[in-house]
């Protein structure tokens, strides 16, 4: 599993419209609208580095209204909702 973090900034009359197209896309687990440089910060959890790539470059950014975007690809995903799950299956 591939997970990356990918920052928007965003037409400022299309943040709402855009959280919505990207959220509907397989692959895109969140999406947060954020405050500072970028406009909204979405989540992405795929098989690989070639569905991370299709899904980056052949959908999410076709979206009308991103302006800019900067993937950041996760070596190592450290989580407490992951270790809350494991711990509910009996692990």
């Amino acid at each position: 599993m591939v997970s990356a973090i990918v920052l928007l900034k965003i037409e400022r009359d299309q943040i709402n419209d855009v959280a919505g197209q990207l959220i509907s896309i397989k692959g895109i687990s969140e999406v947060f609208s954020v405050a500072g440089r970028y406009d909204l910060v979405a989540i992405l959890r795929v098989p690989n580095n070639e569905a991370l790539a299709d899904l980056v470059t052949g959908e999410m950014l076709q979206a009308d209204g991103i302006i800019d975007s900067e993937t950041l690809i996760s070596f190592k995903v450290h989580s407490k909702h992951d270790l809350e799950a494991m711990f509910e299956i009996g692990f």
